[in-house]
C-alpha cells in the first residue's frame, strides 16, 4: 500500500490564506461535530470552495475543516508510518509539516480520491538542506514528492478505525470522509500539517 509514486507538478501560489495558527472558534453547530455532508453545511452558511482551509494535527489524527477560525467539520486521520515527526527526505515514511496548499485533485482507483499537495515548498527545501548539513540524512538523499490526502484501499475503515498508520507520508481518510471533502476543496485550499 503506497501512496502516490508520479512526479508533483511545479509549486504554484496559494491563492487562499494560509490557515491560522491561533486557537479555532467552534460554532454551536459544531461543538460536538454534529455536521453530517459538509458540502450542505457550506452551502447553508453559503460558502463557497475558497472560502475553507484545512488543519491536520498530526498529534490528534485529525483533520479539520475551517471558515476563517470557526470549525466546520473534522475527520479521524492517520498518516505516515513514522507517526509524529516532520518529513526530510523521501522514503522517510513521514509526513510532511508546514503549509501547502492543494495543487491538483482527482479520483484515484486505489484510494477513490487523491488532493496532492504542492509538497515540497521552499520551506521544505530548507528543511532537506539543513538536515543534510547536520547529518540527520544522506547527502544523496532526494526530498521527495507525490504527497497528498486520500482515502484508503478496498474501503478498508479499519485502517483509520483502529488508528494505524500505514501510508508512507499522505493523510488518509475514509472513503465517505476523503469524498465528502474532495467536494468542499478546490485546487488552492489552503492547508497546514502541524504536530
Amino acid at each position: 500500500m503506497l501512496c502516490a509514486c508520479h512526479s508533483a507538478p511545479e509549486n504554484k501560489t496559494a491563492k487562499n490564506n494560509p490557515p491560522h495558527k491561533t486557537q479555532p472558534q467552534v460554532s454551536n453547530n459544531q461543538k460536538s461535530n454534529a455536521v453530517l455532508n459538509l458540502r450542505r453545511y457550506m452551502d447553508s452558511l453559503h460558502l463557497k470552495e475558497g472560502h475553507i482551509n484545512l488543519v491536520v494535527d498530526k498529534s490528534d489524527r485529525k483533520l479539520s475543516v475551517y471558515h476563517k477560525q470557526t470549525l466546520l467539520k473534522a475527520y479521524p486521520v492517520v498518516l505516515g508510518l513514522e507517526g509524529n515527526e516532520d518529513k526530510l527526505m523521501q522514503g522517510d515514511r513521514k509526513t510532511p509539516e508546514g503549509v501547502f496548499h492543494i495543487s491538483s485533485k482527482y479520483n484515484h482507483a486505489k484510494w477513490s480520491r487523491f488532493m496532492l499537495l504542492n509538497y515540497p515548498t521552499a520551506e521544505s527545501w530548507k528543511k532537506h538542506r539543513q538536515a543534510k548539513k547536520e547529518g540527520l540524512i544522506p547527502q544523496n538523499a532526494d526530498i521527495g514528492n507525490a504527497i497528498g490526502i486520500h482515502g484508503v484501499p478496498e474501503d478498508d475503515n479499519s485502517l483509520i478505525d483502529e488508528g494505524i498508520q500505514w501510508t508512507l507520508g499522505c493523510v488518509s481518510l475514509k472513503n465517505r470522509d476523503v469524498n465528502e471533502l474532495y467536494a468542499c476543496i478546490n485546487e488552492n485550499t489552503a492547508i497546514l500539517i502541524r504536530k
